[in-house]
């Protein structure tokens, strides 16, 4: 973005990797009709040094909102635990702001997780520090505890490779399916060759293994601690797809529980003339418990108690309307919608170069798209500005939280 069309009395923020803050966030705002940003770009200054210096970057130019709508009250409210899932678009900022949620709510008093469930994860290059692994990392910086958490598919699919040749596939699949809490499904198949029919992952793995984590989240103890839990999801189809999993597995194993009954009513009488009834009561009973644990991850998403789902945009035409699609999808699941973040908006400015002026003019026409469209002008909008250098490190996301989440 071509920043010259901005006042020359901009002020400059300097950020570095450290939570030795010195200085303070000031500004005097000018409401303005569309966008509420102040008119003469009079530009956030804060300071942030580190002892020794390490690398730092500069912001020229950010607008600073005139209102307080204080929407981060209620969700930092209560030491229950709360569940915050961002989504949206893909290229929306998603990630920058959940992990900006995650340091706030850490710095507000509140063990805090957040948790990538999108194959190409961000989380690590966020925090600007390596989250890669699949297991629960602390991130540096924050007054609470906070910890990150990479669901690494990749690697799943190369241990569900590997688990499947082992004994013909049946032993090692279903060690790894127990992995996951999923192992009772296993004990259905049992009479099939898994090898054979389970050595390539299966779709909706990815999924699957985010379900796994919410139902180790609910019954755990490693997670107990957490009080906020915060999901930077997919873009918008695996999102969905995540979100119907537990009522697609919940009929499934219905399906396969009558199945069974039938089947079972068929063979007794058979087994019992020659001696060897032998009824599987135990594989029933883990398939029950496999469709009351999705009914509680299924819950838990419906639950506007405890959940939340915050859609995230841009101010672009394509934008808005995926996110309006997304709503009504949510809607029609039951998942709870209140916010919807608008990202990367431009300050408004005195003196406009050709590129600016055409870019706030779309941006406008899509702000006025929301305000009318059924489904995302009854959400509360949280209005983000754009920065002219990446957000990165805990710093950087505090900054970037103290803007969206007032």
């Amino acid at each position: 973005m071509n920043m010259a069309c901005h006042s020359s009395s901009a002020s400059s923020l300097r950020i570095t990797n450290s939570m030795a803050i010195k200085g303070a966030l000031s500004f005097s705002p000018t409401p303005s009709p569309l966008f509420p940003f102040h008119k003469a770009s009079s530009f956030v200054s804060l300071r942030f040094s580190t002892k020794p210096p390490t690398k730092s970057f500069q912001v020229k130019s950010v607008a600073a909102p005139t209102e307080s709508i204080s929407v981060f009250d209620d969700m930092v409210a209560g030491t229950e635990r709360k569940y915050y899932m961002l989504g949206g678009k893909g290229g929306v900022g998603k990630t920058s702001c959940a992990a900006s949620l995650a340091v706030k709510f850490a710095n507000n008093g509140h063990p805090t997780l957040v948790v990538s469930t999108d194959p190409a994860h961000s989380l690590s290059d966020s925090f600007a520090q390596d989250l890669t692994g699949g297991a629960l990392v602390q991130v540096d910086g924050p007054d609470y505890p906070l910890f990150a958490l990479e669901i690494n598919p990749e690697k799943a699919r190369e241990d569900f490779r590997d688990v499947a040749k082992q004994n013909g596939g049946s032993t090692g699949v279903k060690d790894f399916m127990d992995g996951m809490g999923l192992g009772m499904i296993v004990d259905q198949l049992g009479e099939l060759k898994l090898g054979e029919l389970l050595d390539t992952p299966p779709p909706g793995l990815d999924e699957a293994i985010a379900i796994s984590k919410v139902i180790q989240f609910l019954e755990s103890q490693e997670y107990n601690m957490f009080t906020r839990i915060v999901f930077d999801t997919a873009p918008t189809g695996h999102t969905l797809r995540l979100l119907s999993l537990p009522d697609f597995l919940d009929a499934s194993i219905g399906k396969i529980l009558k199945l069974r009954q039938k089947i079972a009513s068929a063979t007794s009488a058979i087994k019992s003339v020659f001696g060897q009834e032998n009824p599987r009561q135990d594989a029933t009973d883990k398939l029950e418990k496999l469709r009351e644990r999705m009914i509680k991850v299924r819950e838990l998403f419906r639950d506007t108690d405890s959940t939340e789902f915050v859609i995230v945009t841009i101010p672009t035409v394509m934008a808005v309307n995926e996110s309006s699609r997304l709503s009504a999808s949510l809607k029609k699941e039951s998942v709870p919608v209140k916010r919807l973040i608008v990202n990367q908006l431009l300050p408004p400015s005195a003196s406009d170069c050709k590129f600016c002026a055409m870019k706030r003019k779309d941006q406008t026409r899509a702000l006025d798209m929301i305000q009318s469209d059924p489904e995302l002008s009854s959400l509360s909008m949280i209005q983000a500005p754009l920065v002219d250098v990446e957000i990165r490190g805990v710093p950087a996301l505090k900054f970037l939280g103290d803007i969206i989440w007032k």
